[in-house]
């Protein structure tokens, strides 16, 4: 072909074996650790059949066109709840169908449903976002009634499914900017002796999703009264006694297969449906979790599901692309055969150098997401047994904090002590065994790795999907675009603004990264860069690795560091220094996610997946171009802040040391070239299978 004549170094490495087909569930499953679940493995299946039969059916209908809940959109609703997805939030005790933790569950939904419209997973999953308060803090009885009453009715009940919208963003001009400014007011409206307080709710939120059809809705407040203390989060009801206003349709430009309006709150409400429960200490009702007690426990979870709405299209629109590319030049005098008719624009390596780094960060991206929702999975149990014993201890707020902080070297020995490969020793099997313990090394992951997920796959991969559309030529920005690239570029804007924009995720970085309990932890993922390197060593790892050195060596410099004026470089203040050291961390942690997958499948696909040594070579290629990406992130911003704020003359050889090391990513442009020959040869299907 033209391509290889005029790539003769493409060759190296691939006279073997190359990419056959798209990646399918058979790698995935393994990449994403869901191989043994054969209840997730019908989950894909299940949501994919929706997203790519009434939901794409939907959107090619022009029913994005509309800000209003129409009749069409209303009908997705009954679509989720036959397949499944509306249940899929609950536990079986509840009438849903998986047990334990379901994060890797609700993120495998929320991807596939993304992989063709953004707002159709937004319209799903902000129900059980209005679950999540009563699910993290909720009492069991407003568990048992709200979590049952979610699960559409079987045949031969009556009754109404109840469907919810979580009222917590504040109004105008404040919106998505401060948690702390509610919009809403609660106060005492009756209270006879021996009676339930009955309380008055005043609220007005902000794009709020589901408000359409929501007839309850778990909505954040602050108290107006000296009777009740401080703010809590409470449940109306569409006919609680007052005024229920949904309000205007918001005039988005993006999700519009969601329902959003800027409701007006104006009701009555008995106080037992305070989220979590009250106590009446000296005349003033106390709700036993404040909002942002239960905030905190819901969005440290949620941002995920985000982050992985976007990683699905940047995958989804590799197909589509291919497709362009090879037909671009067919029909007319062009005979079957010739290379302009096969090939059309990928005999040019520009197109099929941009197709490849666009996988290979939707590769990184997906892998980050998935990784996050797996250990809020293995997190779950371990902070419900940690909620329990310090709760029977009495042990709440400040005093559950130095609780923790006891034990953070024996997680900070425990994190070691697995990076050692020493789990069969006494002391890790003591470690393991001791729930808070586990709870603090799990725990520590997360808090990174959730705000981390949701900067960078929304953020940075905004960035890259403008470039997926920019490959469509004019056809990218139409909507009949194949995949509705255009349609997803736009969404992936406001999916960056989703449960807090990138400056609160940056926020919670800057203040999460530098904690002794996550050094030991990103210490652990540099060592393991390093052992991948010696029998991968086509993924890039090695250059990864000393990536994380150098963003290390840059952050204990920062932290020790002060400017001219002798202020410390690292504090909340010093955004300039925490914010774009939160983004180079991002890049290095997607790539090493990204690799540690593709390093599974090599060592468990062989059993399943066919034309595996292809598929695994490519992959190699894909981890390498992106760490190549990630690690010259991360030098330029390094770089800028060394030496940007060196003002006490340190030593910066080794700086230099590290950065070179970092830089040199052996074979990066072999692995471009050969990642272009396999896009020019790999099978795809003849169409699309969405729309019909």
């Amino acid at each position: 072909m033209i391509f290889r004549k005029l790539n003769p170094l493409s060759l190296k490495g691939v006279a073997m074996e190359i990419l056959r087909t798209l990646p399918g569930d058979d790698v995935r499953s393994i990449m994403w650790r869901y191989s043994d679940r054969f209840d997730l493995q019908m989950l894909v299946q299940s949501v994919r059949a929706v997203a790519r039969g009434p939901v794409a059916r939907a959107v090619a209908n022009g029913a994005r066109n509309s800000h209003d809940w129409t009749a069409e959109k209303s009908n997705l609703l009954n679509a989720f709840d036959e397949s499944g997805i509306t249940a899929l939030f609950m536990a079986p005790e509840y009438g849903g169908f998986i047990a334990g933790p379901k994060n890797l569950a609700l993120a495998i939904a929320a991807f596939e449903l993304s992989w063709v419209d953004g707002g159709a997973a937004t319209a799903s999953l902000a129900g059980n976002l209005a679950l999540e308060p009563i699910h993290e803090r909720g009492t069991e009885e407003q568990k048992a009634y709200y979590m049952s009453g979610a699960v559409p009715p079987q045949t031969g009940e009556d009754r109404k499914i109840l469907r919810g919208a979580f009222g917590l963003t504040e109004p105008l001009p404040y919106v998505g900017v401060e948690t702390g400014m509610l919009g809403g007011t609660i106060r005492v409206t009756e209270w006879q002796q021996g009676q339930e307080p009955i309380l008055h709710i005043n609220k007005r939120g902000r794009f709020i999703t589901n408000m359409d059809f929501a007839n309850f809705v778990c909505v954040a407040v602050e108290s107006d009264d000296d009777r009740i203390k401080g703010t809590c989060m409470i449940i109306v009801h569409e006919d609680d006694p007052g005024s229920l206003d949904r309000g205007a349709p918001t005039r988005k430009l993006v999700h519009q297969l969601s329902s959003t309006r800027d409701p007006i709150i104006n009701q009555r409400v008995p106080a037992h449906r305070i989220i979590g429960g009250y106590t009446v200490q000296d005349g003033v009702i106390v709700p036993n979790f404040n909002h942002g007690e239960i905030i905190d426990a819901v969005f440290k979870r949620t941002r995920v599901t985000v982050g992985l709405m976007s990683a699905a299209k940047l995958l989804s629109a590799i197909e589509p692309i291919i497709r362009y590319q090879r037909g671009r030049f067919r029909g007319g005098e062009l005979e079957p055969g010739s290379p302009r008719f096969e090939l059309g624009i990928q005999q040019k390596e520009d197109a099929v150098h941009r197709t490849a780094a666009i996988w290979a960060m939707g590769e990184a991206a997906a892998s980050f997401g998935f990784a996050a929702a797996r250990i809020f999975d293995e997190l779950a149990p371990l902070e419900d047994e940690k909620f329990k014993l310090y709760a029977a201890q009495g042990i709440r707020g400040r005093a559950e904090f130095k609780a923790l902080k006891v034990k953070e070297e024996q997680a900070i020995e425990y994190i070691q002590l697995k990076a050692k490969d020493e789990t069969a020793s006494a002391r890790y099997a003591e470690l393991d065994n001791d729930a808070i313990v586990k709870f603090i090394a799990l725990d520590a992951l997360a808090n990174v790795l959730c705000p981390a997920v949701k900067l960078w796959n929304t953020g940075q991969g905004a960035t890259v999907m403008r470039e997926a559309v920019s490959l469509m030529g004019g056809y990218g920005i139409t909507e009949d675009c194949p995949g509705f690239l255009g349609q997803k570029w736009m969404d992936m804007q406001l999916e960056a603004t989703y449960e807090g924009p990138e400056a609160v995720q940056r926020r919670q970085l800057s203040l999460t990264l530098i904690t002794p309990v996550f050094k030991a932890h990103f210490q652990a993922w540099i060592e393991e860069m390093k052992k991948i390197a010696e029998n991968h060593p086509n993924t890039g790892a090695a250059a990864l690795a000393a990536g994380m050195e150098m963003w290390q060596f840059t952050q204990d410099y920062l932290q020790t560091g002060k400017d001219m004026h002798g202020v410390k470089l690292w504090g909340s203040a010093r955004q300039g220094i925490t914010f774009p050291m939160a983004d180079a961390f991002s890049w290095l942690a997607a790539s090493h996610q990204q690799i540690l997958d593709v390093v599974e499948l090599a060592e468990k696909g062989p059993v399943v997946a066919e034309g595996l040594e292809g598929t695994v070579a490519f992959l190699n290629d894909l981890c390498c171009i992106q760490a190549a990406r990630a690690v010259g992130e991360a030098a330029r911003i390094c770089t800028e802040l060394f030496y940007g704020y060196d003002v006490d003359g340190r030593d910066d050889a080794p700086f230099i040391k590290l950065k070179n090391r970092a830089e040199k990513i052996a074979g990066v442009g072999h692995a471009k070239d050969r990642a272009g020959v396999a896009l020019t040869q790999v099978m795809i299907p003849e169409a699309l299978d969405y729309p019909l």
